[in-house]
Protein backbone atom coordinates (compact mmCIF):
# COMPACT_ATOMS: atom_id res chain seq x y z
CA UNK A 1 0.00 0.00 0.00
CA UNK A 2 1.36 3.48 -0.86
CA UNK A 3 2.39 5.93 1.84
CA UNK A 4 -0.39 7.84 3.59
CA UNK A 5 1.87 10.83 4.26
CA UNK A 6 0.33 13.07 1.62
CA UNK A 7 -3.23 12.29 2.69
CA UNK A 8 -2.37 12.83 6.35
CA UNK A 9 -0.75 16.21 5.69
CA UNK A 10 -3.82 17.25 3.71
CA UNK A 11 -6.29 16.19 6.41
CA UNK A 12 -4.39 17.05 9.59
CA UNK A 13 -5.42 20.76 9.61
CA UNK A 14 -9.15 19.93 9.77
CA UNK A 15 -8.81 17.65 12.84
CA UNK A 16 -8.84 19.25 16.30
CA UNK A 17 -7.95 18.16 19.81
CA UNK A 18 -10.58 19.00 22.42
CA UNK A 19 -9.84 19.63 26.10
CA UNK A 20 -12.73 20.11 28.48
CA UNK A 21 -12.90 21.22 32.08
CA UNK A 22 -15.83 20.60 34.38
CA UNK A 23 -15.94 22.04 37.88
CA UNK A 24 -17.27 19.42 40.29
CA UNK A 25 -18.00 19.47 43.98
CA UNK A 26 -15.07 18.02 45.95
CA UNK A 27 -17.35 15.64 47.83
CA UNK A 28 -18.79 14.37 44.56
CA UNK A 29 -15.28 13.69 43.29
CA UNK A 30 -14.31 11.84 46.47
CA UNK A 31 -17.41 9.67 46.37
CA UNK A 32 -16.58 8.61 42.82
CA UNK A 33 -12.99 7.86 43.75
CA UNK A 34 -14.04 6.01 46.93
CA UNK A 35 -17.21 4.00 46.29
CA UNK A 36 -17.60 3.12 49.95
CA UNK A 37 -18.90 6.63 50.60
CA UNK A 38 -19.26 7.77 54.21
CA UNK A 39 -17.88 4.52 55.57
CA UNK A 40 -14.54 5.16 53.85
CA UNK A 41 -12.02 6.45 56.44
CA UNK A 42 -10.24 8.61 53.83
CA UNK A 43 -13.37 10.71 53.44
CA UNK A 44 -13.06 11.87 57.05
CA UNK A 45 -9.37 12.63 56.47
CA UNK A 46 -10.08 14.86 53.47
CA UNK A 47 -12.95 16.51 55.32
CA UNK A 48 -10.47 17.57 58.05
CA UNK A 49 -7.76 18.41 55.50
CA UNK A 50 -10.05 20.87 53.73
CA UNK A 51 -11.34 22.22 57.04
CA UNK A 52 -14.89 21.11 56.32
CA UNK A 53 -15.24 23.46 53.33
CA UNK A 54 -17.28 22.00 50.46
CA UNK A 55 -15.07 23.55 47.73
CA UNK A 56 -14.77 22.45 44.13
CA UNK A 57 -12.12 20.93 41.88
CA UNK A 58 -11.61 20.95 38.09
CA UNK A 59 -12.15 17.67 36.24
CA UNK A 60 -10.46 17.48 32.84
CA UNK A 61 -10.96 15.19 29.86
CA UNK A 62 -9.73 14.83 26.29
CA UNK A 63 -11.37 14.14 22.95
CA UNK A 64 -11.24 14.89 19.25
CA UNK A 65 -13.32 16.65 16.62
CA UNK A 66 -13.17 18.04 13.09
CA UNK A 67 -14.00 21.33 11.37
CA UNK A 68 -16.95 21.24 8.95
CA UNK A 69 -17.14 24.90 7.86
CA UNK A 70 -14.67 27.75 7.29
CA UNK A 71 -16.39 29.88 9.95
CA UNK A 72 -15.63 27.45 12.77
CA UNK A 73 -18.37 24.82 13.18
CA UNK A 74 -16.92 21.59 14.59
CA UNK A 75 -18.41 18.10 15.01
CA UNK A 76 -17.57 15.85 17.95
CA UNK A 77 -19.23 13.36 20.30
CA UNK A 78 -21.75 14.58 22.85
CA UNK A 79 -20.02 12.61 25.60
CA UNK A 80 -16.79 14.54 24.91
CA UNK A 81 -18.33 17.90 25.85
CA UNK A 82 -21.23 16.83 28.08
CA UNK A 83 -21.32 18.91 31.27
CA UNK A 84 -18.19 20.89 30.35
CA UNK A 85 -17.75 24.37 31.81
CA UNK A 86 -14.91 25.15 29.41
CA UNK A 87 -14.06 23.72 25.98
CA UNK A 88 -10.67 24.40 24.39
CA UNK A 89 -10.06 23.43 20.76
CA UNK A 90 -6.48 22.91 19.57
CA UNK A 91 -5.27 22.79 15.96
CA UNK A 92 -2.22 21.13 14.45
CA UNK A 93 -0.49 24.54 14.15
CA UNK A 94 -0.79 24.90 17.96
CA UNK A 95 -3.48 27.61 17.75
CA UNK A 96 -6.20 27.28 20.40
CA UNK A 97 -9.72 28.68 20.69
CA UNK A 98 -12.51 28.58 23.23
CA UNK A 99 -15.60 26.84 21.89
CA UNK A 100 -19.30 27.12 22.65
CA UNK A 101 -21.89 24.36 22.33
CA UNK A 102 -24.33 25.08 19.50
CA UNK A 103 -26.38 21.90 19.69
CA UNK A 104 -26.20 18.29 20.79
CA UNK A 105 -28.10 15.05 20.49
CA UNK A 106 -27.64 12.47 23.23
CA UNK A 107 -29.43 9.71 21.30
CA UNK A 108 -26.80 9.66 18.54
CA UNK A 109 -23.94 11.00 20.72
CA UNK A 110 -23.39 13.96 18.39
CA UNK A 111 -22.45 17.52 19.36
CA UNK A 112 -21.97 20.63 17.23
CA UNK A 113 -19.65 23.24 18.74
CA UNK A 114 -18.29 26.52 17.33
CA UNK A 115 -15.20 28.64 17.64
CA UNK A 116 -14.71 32.22 16.42
CA UNK A 117 -11.70 32.30 14.06
CA UNK A 118 -12.16 36.01 13.35
CA UNK A 119 -11.31 36.88 9.75
CA UNK A 120 -9.46 33.61 9.25
CA UNK A 121 -11.04 31.06 6.91
CA UNK A 122 -10.48 27.61 8.37
CA UNK A 123 -9.73 24.47 6.37
CA UNK A 124 -12.64 22.06 6.76
CA UNK A 125 -13.49 18.42 6.15
CA UNK A 126 -15.62 17.17 3.28
CA UNK A 127 -18.47 14.92 4.43
CA UNK A 128 -18.62 11.75 2.35
CA UNK A 129 -21.23 9.05 1.78
CA UNK A 130 -21.07 6.27 4.37
CA UNK A 131 -23.71 4.25 2.49
CA UNK A 132 -21.12 3.50 -0.20
CA UNK A 133 -18.74 1.79 2.20
CA UNK A 134 -18.09 -1.90 1.64
CA UNK A 135 -16.52 -4.40 4.00
CA UNK A 136 -12.79 -4.41 3.32
CA UNK A 137 -12.55 -0.75 2.24
CA UNK A 138 -9.51 1.04 3.65
CA UNK A 139 -10.03 3.74 6.29
CA UNK A 140 -7.88 6.09 8.35
CA UNK A 141 -8.63 7.66 11.72
CA UNK A 142 -6.99 10.85 12.98
CA UNK A 143 -7.44 11.95 16.58
CA UNK A 144 -6.08 12.63 20.03
CA UNK A 145 -5.63 9.18 21.67
CA UNK A 146 -4.42 9.42 25.26
CA UNK A 147 -3.60 13.08 24.59
CA UNK A 148 -1.16 12.31 21.74
CA UNK A 149 -2.49 14.87 19.29
CA UNK A 150 -3.06 14.26 15.59
CA UNK A 151 -2.28 10.56 15.60
CA UNK A 152 -3.06 8.59 12.42
CA UNK A 153 -4.16 4.95 12.45
CA UNK A 154 -5.22 2.77 9.54
CA UNK A 155 -7.64 -0.11 9.08
CA UNK A 156 -10.55 -1.44 7.09
CA UNK A 157 -14.32 -1.58 7.32
CA UNK A 158 -14.76 -4.76 9.37
CA UNK A 159 -18.57 -4.72 9.42
CA UNK A 160 -21.53 -2.40 8.91
CA UNK A 161 -24.86 -1.80 10.63
CA UNK A 162 -23.53 -2.96 14.00
CA UNK A 163 -25.95 -2.80 16.95
CA UNK A 164 -23.89 -2.63 20.17
CA UNK A 165 -26.45 -1.37 22.72
CA UNK A 166 -25.02 2.14 22.89
CA UNK A 167 -28.32 3.88 22.27
CA UNK A 168 -31.68 3.85 20.46
CA UNK A 169 -30.11 4.59 17.05
CA UNK A 170 -27.31 2.02 16.98
CA UNK A 171 -26.04 1.54 13.42
CA UNK A 172 -22.27 1.59 13.69
CA UNK A 173 -19.40 1.07 11.28
CA UNK A 174 -17.01 -1.47 12.79
CA UNK A 175 -13.32 -0.96 12.01
CA UNK A 176 -9.98 -2.40 13.05
CA UNK A 177 -8.30 1.01 12.80
CA UNK A 178 -6.96 1.64 16.31
CA UNK A 179 -9.43 3.81 18.24
CA UNK A 180 -8.40 4.60 21.80
CA UNK A 181 -9.61 6.93 24.58
CA UNK A 182 -9.20 10.46 23.26
CA UNK A 183 -10.12 9.45 19.69
CA UNK A 184 -13.81 9.95 20.51
CA UNK A 185 -15.37 12.57 18.27
CA UNK A 186 -12.60 12.38 15.69
CA UNK A 187 -13.12 11.67 11.99
CA UNK A 188 -12.94 8.36 10.18
CA UNK A 189 -11.83 9.07 6.59
CA UNK A 190 -12.07 7.03 3.42
CA UNK A 191 -9.12 6.97 1.05
CA UNK A 192 -10.55 9.93 -0.88
CA UNK A 193 -10.08 12.01 2.26
CA UNK A 194 -13.79 12.36 2.97
CA UNK A 195 -15.34 11.83 6.41
CA UNK A 196 -17.42 8.65 6.48
CA UNK A 197 -17.81 8.30 10.26
CA UNK A 198 -17.27 9.79 13.70
CA UNK A 199 -15.15 7.59 15.96
CA UNK A 200 -17.10 6.97 19.12
CA UNK A 201 -16.63 3.61 20.83
CA UNK A 202 -14.07 0.95 21.62
CA UNK A 203 -14.39 -2.57 23.01
CA UNK A 204 -12.11 -2.62 26.04
CA UNK A 205 -12.02 -6.42 26.19
CA UNK A 206 -10.66 -6.83 22.68
CA UNK A 207 -8.08 -5.29 20.40
CA UNK A 208 -8.75 -4.20 16.85
CA UNK A 209 -12.43 -3.45 17.40
CA UNK A 210 -13.68 0.12 17.20
CA UNK A 211 -16.94 1.73 16.15
CA UNK A 212 -17.89 4.90 14.30
CA UNK A 213 -21.20 6.70 13.72
CA UNK A 214 -21.97 6.72 9.96
CA UNK A 215 -21.69 10.27 8.66
CA UNK A 216 -24.95 9.92 6.70
CA UNK A 217 -26.78 9.62 10.03
CA UNK A 218 -25.19 12.89 11.12
CA UNK A 219 -25.71 14.94 7.95
CA UNK A 220 -29.47 14.91 8.33
CA UNK A 221 -29.21 16.37 11.84
CA UNK A 222 -26.76 19.21 11.21
CA UNK A 223 -29.14 21.96 10.13
CA UNK A 224 -31.49 21.36 13.06
CA UNK A 225 -28.58 21.31 15.51
CA UNK A 226 -27.27 24.54 14.01
CA UNK A 227 -30.60 26.38 14.12
CA UNK A 228 -32.40 25.00 17.19
CA UNK A 229 -29.70 23.20 19.19
CA UNK A 230 -31.78 20.02 19.54
CA UNK A 231 -33.13 17.23 17.34
CA UNK A 232 -36.82 16.39 17.14
CA UNK A 233 -37.28 13.01 15.52
CA UNK A 234 -39.96 10.51 14.73
CA UNK A 235 -40.43 7.46 16.93
CA UNK A 236 -41.25 3.99 15.68
CA UNK A 237 -41.75 2.47 19.11
CA UNK A 238 -39.54 -0.61 18.86
CA UNK A 239 -36.17 -1.74 20.15
CA UNK A 240 -34.09 -3.83 17.76
CA UNK A 241 -30.98 -5.98 17.98
CA UNK A 242 -28.64 -7.65 15.54
CA UNK A 243 -29.91 -10.92 14.09
CA UNK A 244 -26.92 -13.20 14.66
CA UNK A 245 -26.52 -16.53 12.82
CA UNK A 246 -27.22 -18.34 16.12
CA UNK A 247 -30.49 -16.45 16.60
CA UNK A 248 -31.47 -16.99 12.97
CA UNK A 249 -30.90 -20.74 13.36
CA UNK A 250 -32.94 -20.86 16.57
CA UNK A 251 -35.77 -19.01 14.80
CA UNK A 252 -35.68 -21.31 11.78
CA UNK A 253 -34.35 -18.65 9.39
CA UNK A 254 -31.90 -19.46 6.60
CA UNK A 255 -30.30 -16.00 6.61
CA UNK A 256 -29.22 -13.61 9.35
CA UNK A 257 -29.91 -10.55 7.19
CA UNK A 258 -32.29 -8.23 9.02
CA UNK A 259 -32.95 -6.66 12.40
CA UNK A 260 -34.72 -8.54 15.18
CA UNK A 261 -37.46 -6.67 17.04
CA UNK A 262 -36.92 -7.45 20.72
CA UNK A 263 -39.42 -5.04 22.24
CA UNK A 264 -42.53 -3.18 21.11
CA UNK A 265 -43.68 -0.29 23.28
CA UNK A 266 -47.40 -0.22 24.08
CA UNK A 267 -49.35 2.64 22.53
CA UNK A 268 -46.60 3.59 20.08
CA UNK A 269 -46.75 3.39 16.25
CA UNK A 270 -45.33 -0.12 15.86
CA UNK A 271 -47.72 -1.55 18.44
CA UNK A 272 -50.67 0.18 16.78
CA UNK A 273 -49.65 -1.30 13.42
CA UNK A 274 -49.45 -4.82 14.84
CA UNK A 275 -45.70 -5.39 14.90
CA UNK A 276 -44.69 -7.99 17.50
CA UNK A 277 -41.53 -8.94 19.42
CA UNK A 278 -39.74 -11.61 17.41
CA UNK A 279 -40.57 -10.04 14.05
CA UNK A 280 -37.57 -9.63 11.76
CA UNK A 281 -37.33 -6.42 9.76
CA UNK A 282 -36.01 -7.46 6.36
CA UNK A 283 -33.14 -5.57 4.76
CA UNK A 284 -32.76 -3.49 7.91
CA UNK A 285 -29.43 -1.87 6.98
CA UNK A 286 -30.03 1.85 7.39
CA UNK A 287 -33.35 1.44 9.20
CA UNK A 288 -32.22 3.29 12.30
CA UNK A 289 -30.72 6.07 10.19
CA UNK A 290 -33.93 6.35 8.17
CA UNK A 291 -36.26 6.57 11.15
CA UNK A 292 -33.83 8.72 13.11
CA UNK A 293 -33.80 11.34 10.35
CA UNK A 294 -37.58 11.52 9.87
CA UNK A 295 -39.91 13.86 11.73
CA UNK A 296 -43.08 13.05 13.68
CA UNK A 297 -45.96 12.56 11.26
CA UNK A 298 -43.84 10.96 8.53
CA UNK A 299 -45.12 7.73 6.98
CA UNK A 300 -42.86 4.67 6.95
CA UNK A 301 -43.34 1.31 5.23
CA UNK A 302 -41.70 -1.70 6.84
CA UNK A 303 -41.42 -5.23 5.50
CA UNK A 304 -41.09 -7.83 8.22
CA UNK A 305 -40.64 -11.60 8.31
CA UNK A 306 -43.04 -13.50 10.56
CA UNK A 307 -44.05 -17.15 10.68
CA UNK A 308 -42.37 -18.00 7.39
CA UNK A 309 -43.68 -15.11 5.32
CA UNK A 310 -43.11 -11.44 4.49
CA UNK A 311 -45.63 -8.82 5.59
CA UNK A 312 -45.82 -5.07 4.88
CA UNK A 313 -46.74 -2.55 7.57
CA UNK A 314 -47.47 1.15 7.14
CA UNK A 315 -46.79 3.35 10.15
CA UNK A 316 -46.97 7.03 10.98
CA UNK A 317 -44.12 8.15 13.20
CA UNK A 318 -44.86 9.98 16.44
CA UNK A 319 -42.82 12.19 18.73
CA UNK A 320 -40.30 10.15 20.67
CA UNK A 321 -41.36 9.38 24.25
CA UNK A 322 -39.06 9.45 27.29
CA UNK A 323 -36.58 6.60 27.60
CA UNK A 324 -38.10 3.46 29.05
CA UNK A 325 -35.35 2.43 31.39
CA UNK A 326 -35.61 0.78 34.74
CA UNK A 327 -32.97 -0.36 37.19
CA UNK A 328 -32.31 -3.93 38.06
CA UNK A 329 -30.94 -5.13 41.38
CA UNK A 330 -30.04 -8.13 43.43
CA UNK A 331 -31.85 -11.47 43.49
CA UNK A 332 -32.48 -14.14 46.12
CA UNK A 333 -30.01 -16.95 46.79
CA UNK A 334 -29.90 -19.76 44.25
CA UNK A 335 -30.35 -23.33 45.41
CA UNK A 336 -30.31 -26.75 43.77
CA UNK A 337 -28.77 -27.93 40.50
CA UNK A 338 -28.72 -26.02 37.23
CA UNK A 339 -31.42 -26.94 34.68
CA UNK A 340 -31.04 -28.16 31.08
CA UNK A 341 -29.99 -24.67 29.96
CA UNK A 342 -27.37 -24.34 32.69
CA UNK A 343 -29.53 -21.94 34.69
CA UNK A 344 -30.99 -21.65 38.18
CA UNK A 345 -34.24 -19.70 38.18
CA UNK A 346 -36.93 -18.48 40.56
CA UNK A 347 -40.41 -17.04 40.27
CA UNK A 348 -41.04 -13.31 40.46
CA UNK A 349 -42.60 -11.94 43.64
CA UNK A 350 -44.22 -8.48 43.79
CA UNK A 351 -41.21 -7.28 45.78
CA UNK A 352 -38.73 -8.62 43.22
CA UNK A 353 -40.73 -7.23 40.31
CA UNK A 354 -40.73 -3.80 41.93
CA UNK A 355 -37.02 -4.04 42.65
CA UNK A 356 -36.21 -5.10 39.09
CA UNK A 357 -38.60 -2.63 37.47
CA UNK A 358 -40.26 -5.34 35.35
CA UNK A 359 -43.76 -3.93 35.72
CA UNK A 360 -45.42 -7.35 36.15
CA UNK A 361 -44.86 -10.87 37.51
CA UNK A 362 -44.63 -12.62 34.13
CA UNK A 363 -41.42 -14.56 33.64
CA UNK A 364 -38.74 -16.31 35.66
CA UNK A 365 -35.71 -14.67 37.23
CA UNK A 366 -32.23 -16.05 36.45
CA UNK A 367 -30.42 -16.50 39.76
CA UNK A 368 -27.26 -18.19 38.47
CA UNK A 369 -25.63 -19.46 35.28
CA UNK A 370 -23.10 -22.27 35.23
CA UNK A 371 -19.64 -22.06 33.64
CA UNK A 372 -20.80 -23.47 30.30
CA UNK A 373 -23.29 -20.65 29.64
CA UNK A 374 -21.71 -18.07 27.34
CA UNK A 375 -21.39 -14.63 28.91
CA UNK A 376 -22.97 -12.96 25.89
CA UNK A 377 -26.20 -14.95 26.22
CA UNK A 378 -28.00 -15.29 29.56
CA UNK A 379 -26.83 -13.43 32.68
CA UNK A 380 -27.68 -13.39 36.35
CA UNK A 381 -30.57 -10.95 36.89
CA UNK A 382 -32.19 -11.56 33.50
CA UNK A 383 -35.93 -12.26 33.43
CA UNK A 384 -36.91 -14.96 30.92
CA UNK A 385 -40.25 -14.09 29.28
CA UNK A 386 -40.40 -16.67 26.48
CA UNK A 387 -38.79 -20.00 25.61
CA UNK A 388 -38.96 -20.93 21.91
CA UNK A 389 -41.66 -18.27 21.41
CA UNK A 390 -43.85 -19.75 24.18
CA UNK A 391 -44.61 -17.44 27.11
CA UNK A 392 -43.27 -18.71 30.44
CA UNK A 393 -45.22 -16.81 33.09
CA UNK A 394 -44.07 -18.99 35.97
CA UNK A 395 -41.40 -21.46 37.01
CA UNK A 396 -43.85 -24.29 36.33
CA UNK A 397 -44.45 -23.08 32.77
CA UNK A 398 -40.71 -22.67 32.23
CA UNK A 399 -39.96 -26.20 33.45
CA UNK A 400 -42.76 -27.62 31.33
CA UNK A 401 -41.14 -26.16 28.20
CA UNK A 402 -37.76 -27.54 29.25
CA UNK A 403 -39.17 -31.08 29.10
CA UNK A 404 -39.95 -30.60 25.40
CA UNK A 405 -36.31 -29.90 24.49
CA UNK A 406 -33.87 -32.31 22.86
CA UNK A 407 -30.18 -32.34 23.77
CA UNK A 408 -28.16 -30.11 21.45
CA UNK A 409 -31.24 -28.27 20.22
CA UNK A 410 -30.88 -24.47 19.81
CA UNK A 411 -33.23 -22.67 22.18
CA UNK A 412 -34.52 -19.14 21.63
CA UNK A 413 -35.09 -17.11 24.81
CA UNK A 414 -36.74 -13.72 25.05
CA UNK A 415 -35.41 -11.94 28.12
CA UNK A 416 -35.74 -8.61 29.93
CA UNK A 417 -32.48 -6.98 31.01
CA UNK A 418 -31.82 -3.52 32.47
CA UNK A 419 -34.94 -1.98 31.01
CA UNK A 420 -34.50 -3.62 27.60
CA UNK A 421 -35.93 -6.71 25.97
CA UNK A 422 -33.77 -8.91 23.74
CA UNK A 423 -33.48 -12.38 22.28
CA UNK A 424 -30.60 -14.79 22.96
CA UNK A 425 -29.88 -18.30 21.73
CA UNK A 426 -28.58 -21.10 23.96
CA UNK A 427 -28.19 -24.86 23.57
CA UNK A 428 -30.22 -27.47 25.43
CA UNK A 429 -28.34 -30.21 27.28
Amino acid sequence: MPSLKGLFMELKPVVVNIRTTRVVNRQEMLKRLMPQGESNPFEDFFERFYNGQPGSVPERSLGSGFVISPDGYILTNNHVIDGADEIIVGFSDKEEYRAQVVGRDQNTDIALIKIDPGLKRLPYAVLGNSDRLEIGDWLIAIGNPFGFGHTLTQGVVSAKDRVIGAGPYDDFIQTDAAINPGNSGGPLFDMAGQVVGINTAIVSSGQGIGFAIPINMVKGLLEELRTTGVVTRGWLGVSIQELTPELAKAMGLKSSQGALVNEVFAGDPAAKAGILPGDVIIKAGGLTMLVGSLKPGANVKLTIWRSGGAHDFNLKLERRAEERLAGRSASPEAEGAADRLGLKVAGLTPELAAQLGTGDLKGVLVLETDAKVAADTVRKGDVIRELNRVAVDSVAAYRRELTRLKAGEPVLLRIAREGRTLFVAVEAR
